[in-house]
């Protein structure tokens, strides 16, 4: 195991992102920017790292927190007789985009700020992490939601039942097709953001784009929340999708499930292409 000083004065870690989140680019070659090289597919030496699991640690306290909030903000709308005694769907977007800020700028420089297999997904493909980080990653953020939603069952076990307990599902009056395209298009969204508010190139042209690069993160989750709360409940996360379905546990909560991960994987890997092949045209670059 390794804890040396280089790595907490960085903030990152010695088998990091390539590109993390808030992470300022530095000049090489006469560049005003350092493209980062492409990460391994495997990096077995991650497995002995202190740094793998600190970050698998932020990432699990991060998603906890995150369904922690959440969850319990969408209780408090739903249990409420009317919306206006209640801080509405608008208070409920709010809640995630306004979590998802704070959420990635704690932990960025730890892990990157993920709090989403979605998220982790995208930058496994666009060469950002290893494929070892991005599976630890995904469990850590399973495992976390699955916790922040049994503590508000915890909480308010009756409501929780009675009320879905914030579990996904695609709404009356949708098809499944309508819930899958905003699961995609909504991730899509997020994805994107996420890229193009770490790039590399961006961060190095404004020096201010790193310190503010969890502001655009979080407003376009909640921008994306308050389109398509009335079409699945929002998941674009599968991590808080599967958490608040384990917890509530009943056949509503998982007969569209898969939706919120299939959405979200095809979200983010079209996100991932878009940005590294037509905004980046990293594949067409010379070395």
């Amino acid at each position: 195991m390794e804890g040396r000083e280089e790595d907490v004065r960085v903030g990152a870690n010695k088998f990091g992102e390539r590109q993390p989140i808030g992470t300022a680019a530095q000049t090489q070659d006469g560049k005003d920017y350092r493209e980062p090289p492409p990460a391994p597919l495997f990096e077995l030496g991650e497995v002995t790292s202190w740094s793998l699991y600190r970050a698998g640690i932020a990432e699990f306290v991060a998603t906890f927190l995150f369904l922690y909030i959440t969850v319990l903000t969408v209780m408090g709308v739903v249990r409420s007789p009317t919306k206006c005694a209640s801080v509405g769907i608008q208070g409920i977007a709010w809640a995630f985009g306004g979590m998802i800020f704070a959420l990635v700028y704690c932990t960025a420089g730890i892990s990157g700020g993920h709090i989403n297999p979605a998220v982790t997904f995208g930058l496994l493909l666009a060469r950002k992490l290893s494929l070892t980080r991005a599976v630890f990653y995904m469990v850590m953020q399973c495992l976390g939601a699955i916790c922040g939603a049994a503590v508000v069952k915890a909480f308010e076990k009756t409501q929780y039942e009675l009320h879905g307990g914030g579990a996904n599902m695609v709404n009356s009056g949708y098809s499944k097709g309508d819930g899958l395209g905003a699961e995609i298009v909504g991730t899509f969204v997020l994805v994107y953001t996420v890229f193009s508010a770490t790039d590399a190139k961006r961060s190095a042209r404004d020096s201010h784009v790193p310190i503010l690069a969890p502001l655009p993160i979080g407003f376009a989750v909640f921008l994306v929340h308050l389109a398509t709360i009335p079409i699945t409940g929002t998941g674009i996360n599968p991590a808080r999708s599967l958490g608040a379905a384990i917890i509530y546990n009943k056949d509503l909560g998982w007969d569209d499930h898969w939706i919120f991960w299939v959405g979200p994987f095809i979200g983010a890997a079209l996100a991932a292409l878009y940005h590294q092949v037509v905004i980046r045209a990293i594949p067409f670059k010379s070395s």
